[in-house]
């Protein structure tokens, strides 16, 4: 996790992510303030409950409005690559910093890495985590294709990673593109939360619904209003003794109906912390917050 320096509204990514507000309430340096705030008070709910959290500082310069959300960047994978990856808004591409990946590399063992940001000069983009989903059981990638999420680019990733392409296409309710696949969907060990409601195309639906039921993944579906409250955006997480949790907002939490919490509940513990500065100005959520480690200790 990347604990921000200069967090804020990015207009850059605007234009495609349609989670974002520019709120004129606050100030530059309110907006700055409170989102470390609520990034402080994440990462000691996350270590509370076991979780190794490892944060690395920003920089102040160059500025950066989105590095607190590093899982567009970076991925870590069990055969102990580092991937990089190509990102749509030039501003964001300052966020690729190695001095985070020599940070876990004094931690964890890195074999190798991968720099898929070079395709930026060919305006091909992949976002991380962002554009893709990975049921890392079942050696599955998902990803819903948008301007950031380009799909030859997906398919080469997973020639890489040995993994299992399974593109598709998904909409808001104005039929604009969901901008990244982690704000519909959500994978765990057993179960999947998703907006069914996004995906309009039958053959889409019918693929993913397949692809659910043959990897046994219980099917959380949300609404499109629960998504809106990054409902999508969670990420299931384990902490030092083997306990999981499904990592959310706050806000996802309340949106969330006494059904569904029971639904996921059946499989996973629920952790959620408020970050409402993050998720109005950065367009972003819990999930995104996080870059996860697969690579083994040192």
């Amino acid at each position: 996790m990347v604990r921000p320096a200069n967090f804020g509204f990015n207009d850059q990514t605007a234009e495609s992510n349609a989670f974002q507000t520019n709120d004129p309430s606050n100030t530059k340096k309110e907006i700055k303030e409170m989102a470390r705030e609520e990034f402080d008070n994440f990462v000691a709910k996350l270590r509370s409950n076991g979780i190794n959290v490892i944060v690395g500082e920003d920089s102040e310069e160059p500025k950066k409005p989105d590095a607190v959300f590093p899982n567009n960047w970076i991925t870590s994978h069990t055969n102990g690559l580092i991937i990089t990856y190509p990102m749509f808004a030039p501003a964001r591409r300052r966020e690729i910093d190695d001095r985070f990946i020599h940070q876990i590399g004094e931690e964890f063992e890195i074999m190798g890495r991968i720099h898929l940001e070079t395709f930026e000069k060919k305006d091909l983009f992949l976002e991380g985590t962002g554009s893709m989903i990975f049921d890392r059981i079942h050696q599955i990638a998902y990803a819903c294709l948008s301007p950031r999420t380009d799909e030859k680019l997906f398919d080469k990733f997973c020639n890489v990673v040995s993994a299992k392409p399974v593109a598709f296409k998904s909409v808001d309710g104005n039929g604009q593109p969901i901008y990244h696949t982690n704000v519909m969907m959500a994978m765990g060990d057993t179960f999947v939360v998703i907006c069914l409601d996004t995906i309009r195309d039958k053959a889409d639906l019918k693929k993913l619904k397949k692809n659910f039921k043959k990897t046994k993944k219980e099917i959380i579906d949300i609404s499109l209003d629960q998504m809106l409250s990054f409902a999508g955006n969670m990420l299931q997480v384990e902490n030092e003794e083997g306990k999981t949790f499904l990592v959310m907002s706050e806000q996802a939490y309340q949106s969330l109906r006494p059904e569904q919490i029971t639904q996921i509940e059946k499989h996973t513990n629920i952790l959620y912390s408020p970050i409402p500065t993050i998720e109005t100005y950065g367009g972003g959520s819990a999930r995104c917050m996080m870059a996860e480690i697969f690579l083994e200790k040192n």
